[in-house]
C-alpha cells in the first residue's frame, strides 16, 4: 500500500549535542579516529549494528543514553574537541590557497560512476570506486576547489553470500537515504531541485543528493522519485555496473548529461571537468551543447572549447572492461540529440568510433573521451604504455611512444586506512606533518627511528584483532550457510594470531588469478601447516554477479578450505567491503598480488597495506612495477609475458612456493632477542620509507592539479576571452589545415654524403616539401631519428626540429636539420611533418602526420 503523504522524522538531539549532527554528516569523520571513537563512545554496540553510520546511530539510539551523554562533561569535552578540530579544518587556509591566490575559485568537476568513501554508503563495487573517494579526500585535504558528480544508487552494487557449495550468491538491500549522510538538495522554498533528460520514452527527472567530504561536495542523481512513474525510469539508479546495454547507456546519459545539468541547476560553473573511466564521457557532448546554446558558438568551436578543458583517465587494460553500444541503441537515444549540436548523426557517431565512417562499428565511450579531451592518462607508468599500445590506432601513423596518453600513478588516502595505532606512531616519531603532507620522503625516512619492538608490538595487535574479525565473520558466515554444528565450533580455532598472515582481496576477475597459490596443493600444505612456523591464508572478493568463471574461482577457495588441516590456516570472508578492507590491510603480514601482466591497470590494496607495515608480494604489473626494489618486498617473476598461459601459471606458482620456502618463512621467524625478527622489522620500515611517500593520493591530486587542471583552466581562459576570439581563431585554423592536409607532400630528402661518421660528429639534413596553401609556420617538419633493430625499424627514436632555410616561391619549401651522432652502431632516421599551433595540447591533437616516401 503506498502512502497518501510522506513526512521526515529527524532525532531529538539534545540542545547540548546539537553539533553532533554537524559532525555526522561531513564525512572527514571517515579518516579522523578521534572522531570515530567519539561515535563508539555513545554506543559502542549500536555503532556497530548501524555498520559506522553516525546519522543512522543518532536516528536510533536510545533518549536515554542521548540524555545522559549530555550531561557528561568528559563526553562534552571530547565532542567539542572534535567539533573544534572539524571546524578548524574546514575554516584554516588551505596548501591551493596558499599556493595559487586567487585561483582559489576555479572549480574541478570530478565525475565517476562510483565512489567509495567509507563502508556505510555502499555505492561503489571496488578500487576504481575507492581511488575516487580517496580523490575527494586528498582534494578535500589540499583545499582544491573541487566537487564530485555520480549517480546515488538505491540498491547500490550488491551484498555477497556463499551457498553450501561456495558459489555465490547476491543480495540488493535497499539504502534509506533518509538514515546516511546524505542531504536532499533544495530551493529557496524548500522544493526538491530537480533536473531534467528527456529520453525516447519520455522526460525523466532527478533529486540531487550532497555528501560532504571534508571541503569538498559530492553530488548525487537519483531517478527512484515520484515524479517518474515508469519503473525502467525510477531504475535508471537502481544498481551500479547492472547487466544489459540499454540500461547502462540509460545510466551513462544520466551520469554525464545529467551530472552537467545538475551543476547547472546548483549554479555551480565549474572550468575544468574530469571523467573517471568513460562512462561519464556523454559530458563532453552535452558541454558543447551548451556553449553552442547560451553563446552562439558553431559545433567546431564549441567542440574547441570544451576539449580544451576536458581530462580523461583511463582504468582499463583490457576490451572487455569498456561500454560499446551498438549504432542501433545510439540511434534510439541520440538521433534527436544531434539537432543541439547541429552535425549529423553519422558525425555524432564517428566521435566514439576507432574508425570514422564505419557504420557497422559500435559507439566506444573511451574513444568519445580521448577525442573529446585534451588530456588523458593511465594510472601506472606501465598502465600509460599498455593504454598507448591499446588505443594506437585512434591516431594512426604516430608511433606508439608518441600516442598522447600520459601516466599518473594512483595512490591511497594514508589517513583513511592506517590503523589506530600505526597513526599514534607516526605522530609520535614522523609528527603531525605526515598526515598534512605525505609527500615529503624525508619525514617517512623517520620511520627507522621508530623503536622496533613498539613497530612490531603496534602491528601484532592489528594481526590479532584481524584474527578476531575473521573469527567473528566465519561464525556468521557458517550459520547462515546452514552449516552443521561441528564445523560452527571449530571456527573458533581457524586462525592463528601469531602466524604469518598472508592476504589476498580484490575482484574476483580471471586475470587476477585468486587461486596461483593454490596450484599445487600438496606443497601448499607443507608451507601452511608447518606447526613450527605456520602461515595462513586469508581470502576475499566478490566476482561480477555476470561472471561465471570470477565465481568458479572462489568456489574453488572454498572447497579447499575444507580439506583436512588446511581449514584452520585458509579463510575466505564473504562480502568485500571497505570495512573488510580495512581489517586486512591492517592486519596482514604479506599482501599477495597476482593478476596476468599488463592486465592490472594499477591496483592500490597492496599500497594500504604498505602503509600499515605490510608487505608485497606481486607480479610486475600495475603500481608494483615501478614501485618494486628487493629490499622493500619481492616480484614473482621478472616482467616476462609468456604465449602460453598455463605454462606462466604454472612458473609463477612455483616461484611463489620459492619465495615462501626460502625467503618469506624464514625471514619472518627468525627472531632474536626479545623475539622480534629483526630483519622482517627492517623490511617494513623500508617498504614504509620508500612507498608511503610516492603512493598517496595527496602526490596524485599535486599532479592532476600540475599537469591537467591549471593547463586545462589557462587554456579556458585564453579560449573564452575577448567573446571566444581565441575559440574560433583556433577553431577555424584546425578545420583549414584538415581540409589542405592532404596536399602536403615531402618530394625529397638528403643527407650529406658521408660513408661513415664518427662518434661525436654531426651531420646535415636537408628536405624539400610542398606545403601548398599553408604556411611554414603552420607545420613542424622532424628528423626522426634512432638505431635501427634487426627488423629494419627504428627503435628509441629522437626528434629533431627542421628549420625553414630557403623558400622557393610560395608552396615549396627547404627544411634543415643536424643530427648529432652520439653513439656509434647502425642508424636510421626518416622526415615527417606534422601541424603546428601555439594553442594544441599536443602535437597529435588533430591526427594529422605525414611521413617521407
Amino acid at each position: 500500500m503506498r502512502p497518501i503523504r510522506t513526512f521526515t522524522i529527524i532525532p531529538a538531539i539534545p540542545e547540548r549535542l546539537q553539533c553532533l549532527k554537524e559532525i555526522a554528516y561531513n564525512l572527514s569523520w571517515s579518516w579522523d579516529h578521534d572522531t570515530l571513537e567519539l561515535f563508539r563512545r555513545l554506543d559502542r554496540d549500536l555503532w556497530e549494528e548501524v555498520y559506522h553510520n553516525p546519522v543512522d546511530m543518532l536516528g536510533s539510539i536510545n533518549q536515554e543514553t542521548l540524555e545522559s551523554a549530555a550531561k557528561d562533561d568528559a563526553f562534552i569535552a571530547h565532542m567539542n574537541r572534535v567539533y573544534e578540530n572539524l571546524k578548524d579544518y574546514m575554516e584554516s587556509k588551505t596548501w591551493y590557497e596558499k599556493s595559487y591566490g586567487e585561483d582559489s575559485n576555479t572549480y574541478v568537476a570530478y565525475f565517476s560512476a562510483e565512489f567509495g568513501i567509507t563502508e556505510c554508503l555502499p555505492i561503489y563495487s571496488g578500487g576504481l570506486g575507492v581511488l575516487a573517494g580517496d580523490h575527494l579526500k586528498s582534494a578535500s585535504d589540499l583545499g582544491l576547489p573541487l566537487v564530485g558528480i555520480g549517480l546515488l544508487y538505491q540498491h547500490g552494487y550488491f551484498t555477497q553470500y556463499l551457498n553450501s557449495d561456495g558459489w555465490q550468491q547476491a543480495l540488493y538491500p535497499s539504502n534509506d537515504f533518509y538514515n546516511m549522510p546524505v542531504e536532499l538538495m533544495k530551493d529557496d522554498k524548500g522544493n526538491p531541485i530537480t533536473i531534467t533528460i528527456d529520453y525516447p520514452t519520455g522526460p525523466v527527472k532527478a533529486h540531487i543528493w550532497r555528501i560532504q567530504v571534508g571541503r569538498v561536495s559530492l553530488y548525487l542523481l537519483d531517478t527512484n522519485i515520484p515524479e517518474n512513474q515508469r519503473l525502467e525510469d525510477r531504475n535508471i539508479t537502481n544498481q551500479l555496473y547492472v547487466s544489459g546495454e540499454e540500461i547502462r547507456i540509460r545510466q551513462e546519459i544520466m551520469l554525464g548529461i545529467g551530472g552537467v545539468r545538475a551543476l547547472k541547476a546548483l549554479n555551480i560553473d565549474p572550468i575544468v571537468f574530469h571523467m573517471n573511466e568513460g562512462h561519464s564521457a556523454f559530458l563532453a557532448i552535452e558541454r558543447i551543447c551548451l556553449l553552442m546554446k547560451n553563446h552562439g558558438l558553431s559545433f567546431t568551436d564549441a567542440k574547441e572549447v570544451a576539449r580544451a578543458t576536458n581530462i580523461f583517465t583511463t582504468h582499463t587494460p583490457v576490451p572487455a572492461g569498456i561500454d560499446v553500444f551498438s549504432p542501433q541503441l545510439m540511434d534510439k537515444y541520440f538521433r534527436d540529440y544531434c539537432s543541439c549540436l547541429d552535425i549529423s548523426f553519422d558525425n555524432f557517431l564517428d566521435l566514439g568510433r576507432l574508425r570514422p565512417g564505419n557504420a557497422n562499428e559500435g559507439f566506444s565511450m573511451p574513444i568519445m573521451a580521448m577525442r573529446l579531451a585534451s588530456y588523458s592518462n593511465g594510472v601506472s607508468q606501465l598502465h600509460g604504455k599498455v593504454a598507448r599500445r591499446m588505443w594506437n590506432s585512434i591516431w594512426p601513423e604516430v608511433p606508439e611512444d608518441e600516442v598522447p596518453i600520459g601516466a599518473i600513478v594512483n595512490g591511497v588516502h594514508i589517513r583513511s586506512w592506517v590503523s589506530k595505532g600505526m597513526s599514534d606512531l607516526f605522530d609520535r616519531y614522523l609528527g603531525p606533518k605526515w598526515a598534512e603532507d605525505p609527500l615529503d620522503p624525508g619525514l617517512w625516512e623517520k620511520v627507522k627511528q621508530i623503536p622496533a619492538d613498539e613497530l612490531w608490538r603496534t602491528h601484532e595487535r592489528r594481526r590479532e584483532r584481524l584474527v578476531a574479525f575473521v573469527r567473528r565473520q566465519l561464525l556468521k558466515q557458517l550459520e547462515r550457510r546452514g552449516a552443521l554444528s561441528s564445523e560452527i565450533n571449530k571456527a573458533s580455532e581457524i586462525l592463528n594470531p601469531e602466524a604469518l598472515t598472508i592476504g589476498f582481496a580484490r575482484r574476483f576477475a580471471s586475470y587476477k588469478r585468486a587461486t596461483l597459490i593454490l596450484k599445487d596443493p600438496q606443497r601448499l600444505e607443507k608451507i601452511l601447516c608447518n606447526k613450527e612456523k605456520p602461515v595462513q591464508l586469508i581470502f576475499a572478493g566478490k566476482a561480477h554477479p555476470d561472471d561465471g568463471p570470477g565465481k568458479e574461482l572462489i568456489r574453488q577457495i572454498i572447497h579447499i578450505t575444507r580439506q583436512g588441516d588446511l581449514r584452520k590456516y585458509i579463510v575466505f570472508i564473504e562480502d568485500y567491503d571497505i570495512n573488510v578492507a580495512r581489517y586486512l590491510v591492517q592486519g596482514c603480514d604479506l599482501w599477495l598480488s597476482t593478476p596476468r601482466r599488463l592486465s592490472e591497470a594499477s591496483s592500490t590494496s597492496g599500497m594500504k597495506a604498505a602503509a600499515n607495515g605490510g608487505i608485497n608480494m606481486s607480479v610486475l604489473d600495475g603500481w608494483w612495477d615501478e614501485a618494486y626494489k628487493p629490499e622493500i618486498g619481492w616480484a614473482i617473476g621478472h616482467g616476462e609475458n609468456y604465449s602460453d598461459e598455463a605454462y606462466q601459471d604454472k612458473v609463477e606458482s612455483e616461484a611463489i612456493y620459492e619465495m615462501l620456502e626460502k625467503e618469506v618463512v624464514p625471514l619472518f621467524y627468525n627472531v632474536g632477542n626479545n623475539s622480534l625478527p629483526r630483519k622482517w622489522i627492517q623490511l617494513m620500515k623500508a617498504s614504509m620509507a620508500s612507498i608511503c611517500p610516492m603512493f598517496n593520493t595527496n602526490r596524485m591530486v599535486h599532479e592532476y592539479i600540475e599537469q591537467f587542471y591549471h593547463p586545462s583552466a589557462y587554456n579556458a581562459k585564453i579560449l573564452t576571452a575577448d567573446n571566444f576570439a581565441k575559440a574560433k581563431e583556433q577553431s577555424k585554423w584546425k578545420t583549414f589545415i584538415k581540409l589542405n592536409w592532404s596536399s602536403v607532400r615531402i618530394d625529397n630528402v638528403d643527407m650529406e654524403n658521408v660513408s661513415e661518421i664518427k662518434v661525436g660528429n654531426q651531420v646535415k639534413v636537408k628536405a624539400q616539401v610542398y606545403l601548398g596553401v599553408l604556411n611554414p609556420e603552420d607545420v613542424d617538419v622532424e628528423i626522426y631519428k634512432g638505431t635501427v633493430d634487426s627488423q629494419g625499424e627504428i627503435t628509441n627514436a629522437s626528434i629533431i626540429s627542421m628549420n625553414c632555410s630557403e623558400s622557393h616561391g610560395e608552396d615549396r619549401y627547404t627544411f634543415e636539420g643536424n643530427i648529432k651522432c652520439d653513439s656509434s652502431g647502425l642508424h636510421g632516421y626518416t622526415v615527417r611533418i606534422l601541424p603546428r599551433h601555439g594553442e594544441l595540447s599536443n602535437p597529435h591533437e588533430l591526427g594529422l602526420i605525414l611521413w617521407s616516401p
